[in-house]
């Protein structure tokens, strides 16, 4: 039987937990994920985990966090004047804002605390320092 290696386009059905079973993303009842191996178009342990996987073969992987969304650094993290935010933006816990750095680089951030005069901007991808369980079943290769 076929199995798959880097060039093919996979499709996989997919759920993703953190280390205590919460469920944090699931393609399961929708469409299958696709995606070319070796492309970048997923983290570097989904990719390999489906390397050798043959249609309809399910596997259980376990992604460290180097291999995941990479480790958690606090330096990402920015405590800012609430007048530094447009006052037509919403300001909520888990609201998701972009930031503009000198020379035009956009940053994706989620407000993680409000207080009466700041505002903690998070640039973390929320799933940073996370230990990943991911139960995978190959669909296809083409």
């Amino acid at each position: 039987m076929t199995q798959a290696k880097a060039g093919d386009t996979v499709a996989v059905h997919y759920t993703g937990k953190l280390e205590d079973g919460t469920v944090f993303d699931s393609s399961e009842g929708g469409m299958p994920l696709e995606f070319a191996i070796g492309s970048g178009n997923v983290i570097p342990g989904f990719e390999e985990a489906v390397i050798g996987m043959s249609p309809g073969d399910t596997k259980t992987a376990k992604i460290p966090s180097d291999e995941a969304y990479g480790p958690y650094y606090e330096e990402r993290v920015l405590v800012v004047d609430r007048q530094q935010i447009p006052a037509d933006l919403p300001i909520d816990i888990g609201a998701q804002l972009q930031i503009q750095q000198q020379g035009g680089m956009v940053i994706p951030v989620v407000i993680t605390d409000i207080t009466d005069g700041q505002v903690t901007l998070d640039a973390n991808h929320p799933l940073a320092g996370e230990d990943l369980t991911f139960e995978i079943r190959l669909v296809a290769i083409s």
